[in-house]
């Protein structure tokens, strides 16, 4: 390498560590995180990146009201159904107007969605609350909750808190029918979810056996179950040695009068009477062979107790 060529190398170099020193670096996008792109929501965790603007580039979170607030701004910046690139324009936008950047460079990402919870509660086994990062379905947000508890009902209600254009108002209450959805049969019942939602499984009603059987307890029953006196007797795994001949059925009706029906059980068992149908928050009590008959505090004292055994659920033989 001559004299001339070593001169050239040298002056290359210092040029470029002059370039290195004088331009500005970028500013880090603080809170940048690998999520799909939605529109902001209120409370979200916005990064916003300003270059050659630290004291602008921090994350910030978009208050209640869909608004967001930076540092020497004076205009709140709506943020609430922006896209992010979309709100990046929008940053740049009242900077400049305001004089305080000729023209800024912004970035936008979202650090964490706030603003799409979903949320399962009722008869599953973990109830939670989930941010919707993208779209969810009916099933996959059941699956979050470890699938349904066997207390759950016949119909899981989704309650939306607002519409869109592929949700009219009419159809922020949805009740879907249990069998249908895990069936598979019909398709349209496993319904998109896309945050704001509430998904409450009922639980089913409860049947109540006490007296003398051998295991007295609280039964689910499914809506689309046909409960009996029968049925009832072989959750409660039989009866007792020493059982008298009448059970009796106390049920309450609409008024909330309760009302006593006597059970020839005798004659049930022996197949010489139809089998009797009980309803949900029916109590079916079987007396000993003794004649003696419980008094309404001991009723209620079995009552009690039935309550907190396991539960068990009642099915059609179809």
């Amino acid at each position: 390498m001559n004299s001339i060529q070593a001169l050239s190398l040298a002056l290359a170099l210092a040029a470029g560590a002059l370039v290195a020193q004088v331009r500005p670096a970028p500013a880090v996008e603080s809170g940048a995180a690998n999520l799909p792109l939605e529109r902001v929501g209120a409370n979200d965790l916005i990064a916003v990146s300003v270059y050659d603007a630290p004291e602008l580039t921090r994350t910030v979170r978009v208050g209640a009201d869909g608004y967001l607030r930076l540092p020497l701004v004076e205009e709140r910046i709506l943020a609430e159904g922006l896209m992010p690139a979309e709100l990046e324009t929008r940053i740049a936008a009242v900077l400049q107007k305001e004089r305080l950047i000729v023209d800024p460079f912004v970035t936008v990402t979202v650090a964490e969605y706030c603003s799409r919870p979903i949320s399962v509660m009722g008869a599953v086994r973990r109830p939670l609350t989930f941010q919707a990062l993208g779209p969810v379905t009916l099933l996959e947000a059941l699956a979050r909750a470890e699938g349904l508890s066997p207390e759950a009902g016949a119909e899981i209600i989704v309650t939306r808190s607002h519409s869109d254009n592929t949700t009219p108002a009419s159809g922020l209450l949805q009740r879907i029918p249990v069998k249908g959805l895990l069936s598979g049969t019909a398709p349209e019942l496993n319904v998109l979810l896309k945050g704001g939602e509430e998904i409450r499984v009922a639980e089913a009603g409860k049947l109540f056996v006490v007296g003398n059987v051998k295991k007295p307890g609280a039964f689910a029953v499914r809506e689309d179950a046909e409960p009996s006196v029968l049925k009832a007797l072989a959750l409660a795994e039989g009866l007792q040695p020493y059982t008298g001949k009448i059970a009796y059925i106390y049920r309450r009706d609409e008024a909330g009068s309760k009302h006593e029906i006597p059970v020839e059980l005798a004659r049930i068992m022996s197949r010489k009477s139809p089998d009797i149908p009980l309803g949900a928050d029916d109590v079916l009590y079987v007396p000993d062979a003794s004649g003696r008959r419980a008094g309404m505090a001991a009723l209620e004292k079995a009552l009690a107790f039935a309550t907190g055994a396991s539960i068990a659920l009642i099915y059609t033989g179809r």
